[in-house]
């Protein structure tokens, strides 16, 4: 536990929740084109995963960073998940259509769907989403499979952004920084796990 430093206000775990929310408006603004969601979401575990290491976990820094990486292939990569949502959409639009065997679709399209949300997330977690998409993804599918824990806790890290915001609608504004941290902490769990 740290300290407060002469002439600081509030103590270290405040300063660490005005960051999550600083970083998480930062990313909120970087979402808002939609197919910039990973690399924003890559981004703000990034810079608080550098925050665990004495680097500022600040909006200008969360902006300098974004602006260093971003490339043709994180658009790639949010085209791609942007498609995948509104397939999954189109597909539970199918099954509540009242087709033959719909509910057995609808529940194999839930597992399947909350599946990739959970590899794509923790994808967004990985320092190779910086540089390599695939290899993120590649890594996280693996992790996914090894820690059935880690990827609940991302399912459960959504479950309550998306309660959040149905509950108070601005919050889903807020959603971002709070998810991120989840992600980088699932992410942090996951290799202390595999060093022991």
């Amino acid at each position: 536990m740290g300290t407060r430093e002469p002439g600081e206000v509030f103590g270290p775990r405040m300063t660490l929740f005005a960051d999550v929310l600083s970083v998480g408006l930062a990313t909120a603004v970087a979402c808002l084109p939609v197919v910039t969601v990973p690399a924003a979401l890559s981004t703000a575990c990034a810079v608080l995963r550098g925050a665990g290491e004495g680097q500022p976990a600040t909006a200008g820094r969360y902006f300098a960073v974004l602006r260093r990486r971003l490339r043709a292939g994180d658009l790639a990569a949010g085209a791609v998940a942007l498609l995948g949502a509104l397939l999954f959409a189109a597909d539970l639009a199918l099954a509540g259509a009242g087709l033959p065997g719909a509910q057995l679709f609808a529940v194999a399209a839930g597992a399947i769907g909350a599946a990739a949300l959970a590899v794509g997330l923790g994808a967004c977690a990985r320092p190779e989403s910086l540089t390599d998409w695939r290899a993120a993804l590649r890594e996280s599918a693996g992790d996914s499979v090894r820690d059935l824990g880690g990827s609940g806790l991302v399912l459960l890290a959504v479950a309550t952004g998306v309660l959040c915001a149905w509950m108070l609608v601005p919050l889903a504004f807020l959603a971002p920084g709070p998810l991120a941290l989840a992600l980088t902490a699932v992410h942090i769990r996951r290799a202390g796990m595999s060093k022991s």
